[in-house]
Order: C-alpha cells, then structure tokens, then sequence
C-alpha cells in the first residue's frame, strides 16, 4: 500500500545542512497499523510529512497505492492527498467553526452540496462517538473529544490510508487507550491502512501490526511487533522487557532468560520447575505483556541445582525459548 524507497530529506546546505532521513526504505501492507518509533529529533515527523508531501523529499521515491507520490504536483497531488487523511498532535481544528463545520472543512473543498456534507458528518460524528457535540466549539471539548473531532475530519473523504501524527502525545493515558481503541476499530471495520508516529513504546504495544524504529534519520530495527517482541537481542524486546545488568549470581547458578508467548504465557512454569528438577528458582526481572492481541512475556531468572541442563530441555520441549547469559 505505502512503499517508500532510499528516502532522504536534508534541510539546510552546506556546513549547516542537517540530514533529517537518511536513505529510509518502508513497505506498508493494505491494511496494516504500521507504527514508527524514535525519540525526539529521530525524523519521526520529517517522514509522514513526506509521504503526503507536505514536505518534499530531497531524494528517493514514495508510493501509495498505484500512485509514484513523489512525482506528482498541482491537481494531480491535490487528488492524491484527498486519499490520505492526516491526524495531528495538537488537533489542529478551526476555532471559530463548530464541530461539525470542522469536520464538514475538507467537504467544503471538495465541493460537496450542502446537504451531502450534513449527512456526511451526521455519519462520521456518529463513528467516532460525538453526535452529542454537533453544535459544540472546540473550546467546549476535552482533549480526547478534540482528537475524535480531528478523525473525524481525516475521514471525511473517505480516504485508503491514514497518517497519525503523535495523536496521543498530548493526551492523558485512558484517553489515549480510548483513542488508540477507537483507531483499532476503524482499521477492522474500514480496512484502513494507519500510519502512526509515536515516540511511545505503549502505543505500538497495544495497537501496531508492524514497526520500524528510527534513530537519528535511519532505521535500525523494523519486523512484525510480535515476532521482535520474541527475540532477546531486538531493540523492541529490550525496550518491553528491560533486564537487569551484571546481577549477584550465587557461585554456580545458570542465569537464563525465559520467552513465553500466547497460552504457555499462562502456564506455571517456574513451579514445574522446582518440583519436576528440584531446582532453587529466583526471579530477577521481566514481565508478561499483552501485545497487539498476544501475551508475550520475558522473565529473568537464577537456576540453582545439579538438573539444571535437563530443566531447560524441558522448557524448550514445551516450546518456550530460552536464552543461557551465564
């Protein structure tokens, strides 16, 4: 659905250019919540803004759908853009204009009759939640009722993808699972391809399909959110399950780091364990996670006793991985 290519995007020249992406390659599948992860300054923001080209790229090469993005301009890009709605940080929306003259903005441009916007918006209002607010300004709106309203208005021409940018940053956390919850459904109900910037790790844990991580312009890590989530060394992994570092092992004992995913998640390995192989067990660390709609967890532990190699052939026959640091 969204293909971008060996993208760069310098600002400045010479001495005092900054290179924002640095040669940066996605592929977006129809369908897909696809998030972006990065800090402060990765570029995070310089990327969306490219795919709907409301910054230009310096090189490479975007495709949304069957359309060559980068290499279109005038009506051609005003039609393209009318198929990607956008959803901002600080929402965005027109003070002076109603909730439903917000929403109706994009209609207008369209050139929609009166009345087609009216039932439009009826319908989308509805969809996000807010048919109570109609009449309301956005001075009358909390925060998370703000963002409906500018979903809302990203929907309004019906579009096959939607860019998220940091929609929840600015939002407290039961808003923002409320939000993310509500982007869910419309991806299931619609078949919308989402694009979302987050600089949160708690956003692509409960939401995003795929992601791509991106530090200082490039990206360093990109997969399956669930399939990251499973391998130690993955920067994602690391991220959700932190792990405590050089930790006292009494003399002898087998440092390991366990990896539960789906129903084994429930299991009561540990206790199997002691009583099956008569080891000492300690729990450092770790957690267990829902991700996306799969329980994946990550537990650190000290293996102390004499039927130890035999207790991790048995946690693999279970089919849990496990990684031996000591």
């Amino acid at each position: 659905m969204i293909t971008i290519t060996n993208l760069c995007k310098i600002y400045g020249q010479g001495d005092k250019a900054v290179k924002a992406l640095d040669n940066v390659s996605l592929e977006i599948p129809r369908g897909e919540i696809f998030g972006v992860l990065g800090q402060s300054g990765a570029g995070k923001s310089t990327l969306i803004r490219c795919v709907n080209l409301l910054e230009l790229p310096t090189s490479g090469e975007i495709t949304v759908g069957d359309q060559v993005i980068t290499s279109l301009s005038g009506p051609p890009l005003r039609q393209a853009r009318q198929r990607m709605g956008m959803i901002f940080q600080h929402f965005n929306l027109l003070k002076s204009r109603t909730v439903a003259e917000n929403v109706a903005f994009p209609l207008e441009v369209k050139g929609l009759s009166k009345s087609a916007r009216q039932s439009r918006v009826k319908e989308l209002l509805e969809l996000v939640g807010l048919e109570s607010k109609f009449e309301a300004y956005p001075a009358q709106l909390s925060g998370g009722q703000k963002q409906r309203v500018g979903i809302a208005r990203a929907l309004a021409g019906s579009p096959d993808v939607l860019l998220s940018d940091e929609a929840t940053s600015a939002l407290d956390p039961q808003t923002t699972y409320a939000i993310l919850e509500l982007l869910r459904d419309l991806n299931r109900r619609m078949g919308l391809t989402i694009l979302l910037i987050t600089h949160e790790m708690s956003v692509v844990r409960q939401i995003c399909s795929s992601v791509a991580i991106l530090e200082a312009g490039q990206i360093v890590e990109q997969g399956r959110v669930n399939e990251l989530a499973l391998r130690p060394d993955s920067r994602l992994s690391q991220a959700l399950f932190p792990r405590i570092r050089n930790p006292q092992l009494h003399p002898g004992a087998t440092l390991a780091t366990i990896i539960f995913a789906g129903d084994s998640a429930n299991e009561p390995v540990f206790t199997t364990l002691v009583r099956k192989f008569e080891l000492d067990v300690n729990i450092l660390g770790g957690s267990i996670e829902t991700i996306g709609e799969q329980r994946i967890g990550q537990l650190q532990a000290e293996l102390i006793g004499s039927q130890i190699e035999e207790a991790l052939a048995y946690i693999r026959k279970l089919g849990l991985r496990v990684e031996v640091t000591r």
